[in-house]
């Protein structure tokens, strides 16, 4: 459903706060809040703050919000606060899609499993695991220095591992799942050529590197049936040398769209090497480091984040000459993400073929933005890209810091 340009700013306009599709799924704008990591699920358990984060999204006028990062697994987090797929927060996950529906949206969930860069204490024997053996820098300082090679029954263990998921989430009466194929984390890892040494029948090509994703793409679709959406978040670059390019990075769309999914959102960066490829923008460090609970992590940010850590400049919609070659190149519906702040940004998503857009630190400064839009009250986000937000998922939960700032100027 590629809605290509013509029409000028008023049309776009229009098709911009007009219903839009995602497999059976009609959503009622165009507009999706991005997953963002939001620190609200202490114990691993969704909190109310999280229900109310995104039922105040869902209130401000989004077509469909989405919940960040729920591991397949408990051996899929990061680190033991994130959320991972189990009977017992379905009460509490039921209770979110509730509240989002009664607010007038749809809500998705994003799934995925963090591989290699974990600094999870409870893995067991402290390893992490990975499409190959590698130096895991994330883990160091918590005693998981090591990932090891996935072997045959690893990866079959995983593929279930999504699908179990993904039946919760339809369970919990989300609309929606999306699966986590950029930044990184473990699908990412086996689509990259930097992180995927294998030399079996999971490694080497594009289409042995795409192996574990389809499969995942492939057992997820049997356990949620034809026409409930699947959408796959995947990368334009990853942002280093030897890296996923832009040139796979087509193969890896097209190869999405002939396995069935409903929808590619278009990102780019690798967490463990490139973390504000994804942002752009400054970063944060001084806000990190008071953030950060654990000392040595503290320490080796103050002495090492400036070097590690780099910074790339920011301008509106970032990601978008780079994903205008991934929408050439398919007919599947296109999520255009990164840098996304106004209405004109908007407008401008949607003359370009694009058929949805995702917006995140914008909405996170500005909830009520999209409503405030259709009524004609603004047409940008006071969004400054500051990257402070980033600091406060782990200080509670991500907020926007512009409002305390105002605060101490006076």
């Amino acid at each position: 459903m590629t809605l290509a340009g013509g029409g000028g700013g008023s049309a776009a306009r229009r098709q911009v706060f007009t219903p839009g599709r995602i497999g059976a799924l009609e959503l009622r704008n165009r507009v999706i809040k991005a997953a963002t990591y939001e620190g609200m699920c202490p114990g691993g358990v969704p909190s109310d703050a999280l229900i109310r984060h995104h039922r105040d999204l869902a209130a401000g006028g989004v077509g469909m919000t989405t919940v960040a990062y729920c591991a397949v697994s408990p051996h899929g987090r990061t680190f033991e606060e994130q959320m991972f797929m189990r009977e017992p927060i379905l009460p509490q996950l039921t209770r979110l899609t509730g509240a989002v529906h009664a607010a007038g949206a749809a809500v998705s969930l994003q799934l995925g499993h963090c591989g290699y860069f974990s600094k999870n204490k409870a893995l067991p024997g402290r390893r992490s695991l990975g499409p190959s053996f590698r130096f895991n820098e994330y883990g160091v300082m918590s005693g998981i220095p090591f990932a090891r090679a996935m072997n045959e029954d690893d990866i079959a263990t995983v593929i279930e591992e999504f699908g179990t998921a993904a039946a919760g989430a339809v369970r919990a009466g989300f609309d929606a799942v999306e699966l986590h194929l950029g930044h990184g984390y473990l699908l990412s890892q086996f689509i990259s050529p930097a992180t995927n040494r294998r030399r079996d029948r999971w490694g080497g090509s594009l289409d042995n590197r795409m192996r574990l994703p389809l499969a995942v793409v492939e057992r997820v679709r049997a356990v949620v049936g034809p026409g409930f959406p699947i959408l796959a978040k995947t990368n334009l670059r990853d942002g280093f040398p030897g890296g996923l390019e832009l040139p796979e990075s087509i193969g890896v769309a097209q190869r999405l769209e002939g396995a069935g999914v409903d929808a590619i959102e278009l990102s780019g960066g690798f967490t463990s090497k490139t973390p504000f490829y994804l942002f752009r923008g400054p970063r944060p460090l001084k806000q990190m480091i008071a953030a950060e609970k654990s000392w040595p992590q503290k320490l080796a940010l103050r002495l090492f984040g400036s070097y590690i850590i780099k910074e790339y400049p920011f301008h509106e919609m970032f990601f978008l000459e780079e994903a205008r070659k991934i929408r050439r190149a398919v007919r599947t519906p296109l999520v255009l993400l990164g840098g996304i702040l106004s209405l004109d940004n908007l407008e401008r998503a949607m003359q370009e073929g694009f058929d949805f857009v995702a917006m995140g630190r914008a909405l996170i400064a500005d909830p009520d933005l999209i409503t405030r839009m259709q009524r004609g009250e603004t047409t940008r986000s006071r969004c400054t890209s500051c990257n402070k937000c980033v600091a406060e998922m782990d200080r509670g939960g991500v907020r926007c810091v512009l409002d305390d700032e105002a605060h101490d100027r006076k």
